[in-house]
């Protein structure tokens, strides 16, 4: 549970207009909590895919939609799953009048524009991208069942830690600020090691004996997959 004064806090940055809340929280979906902000739900996504526990990703996120505050309860993020621009958003085919609650219709968030239909023909739609994350996590056995370990980070703005299981181990880096943010880490117990990007697979200079610097851009996060130097032997073949 949260104090009082962090869930004032919460409210006045997440939730200022009263309609947004549900008895002590906040009934809103991540996009229009985050202001349809591309780069701060991609980092809240990778934070929910990379910490431990299990992930649950709440139907519609995965394609950025809307809530309706004008509905009462819960009911606000409860609206129909907007498949595509038709008839009410693909989910029935009924009178839409008869919908238990209406679709979403406005113009950021509206079924004619944010459905799964257009989110599968556009390559780099949040979606893509989402489900690519998903994919990622499942080949990293490190995120489901390893350990997880706090590392120090030179700047307050950067979350970084370990995901470890068995050879498997994995650092995170976030960064909270809208702003670029350098960050040293202090990686020597894995001195020799390349940190391999996980998406792209790009290869980073190798940990020594001195603090590893990254520059992280605004709401930005690496995931990398730690690996260990090849052999002498191994690369003399």
């Amino acid at each position: 549970m949260v104090t009082d004064e962090e869930r004032d806090y919460m409210w006045a940055e997440y939730a200022k207009d009263p309609r947004m809340r549900a008895n002590i929280g906040i009934r809103r979906r991540l996009a229009p909590l985050l202001d349809n902000d591309r780069n701060q739900i991609e980092l809240f996504t990778a934070l929910l895919l990379s910490l431990p526990g299990s992930p649950i990703l709440y139907y519609g996120d995965e394609i950025g939609m809307g809530d309706n505050i004008w509905l009462g309860d819960r009911d606000a993020v409860r609206t129909p799953m907007q498949w595509t621009p038709d008839r009410n958003a693909g989910f029935s085919s009924c009178d839409p009048g008869r919908l238990f609650l209406p679709t979403i219709m406005d113009p950021v968030h509206g079924y004619q524009v944010t459905n799964v239909e257009a989110s599968m023909s556009s390559p780099s739609s949040l979606l893509h991208w989402t489900r690519r994350m998903i994919e990622i996590r499942k080949q990293n056995p490190a995120f489901g069942l390893g350990s997880f370990t706090e590392l120090s980070s030179s700047n307050p703005a950067v979350l970084a830690f370990l995901r470890e299981y068995g050879d498997d181990l994995v650092l995170c880096v976030h960064n909270f600020s809208r702003f670029a943010q350098p960050t040293e880490l202090d990686l020597r117990a894995f001195d020799g090691r390349h940190p391999v990007e996980l998406i792209g697979g790009v290869k980073f200079p190798a940990i020594g004996e001195l603090p590893y610097l990254l520059t992280l851009a605004g709401h930005g996060f690496y995931w990398f997959r730690l690996t260990r130097p090849a052999s002498r032997i191994g690369r003399r073949r």
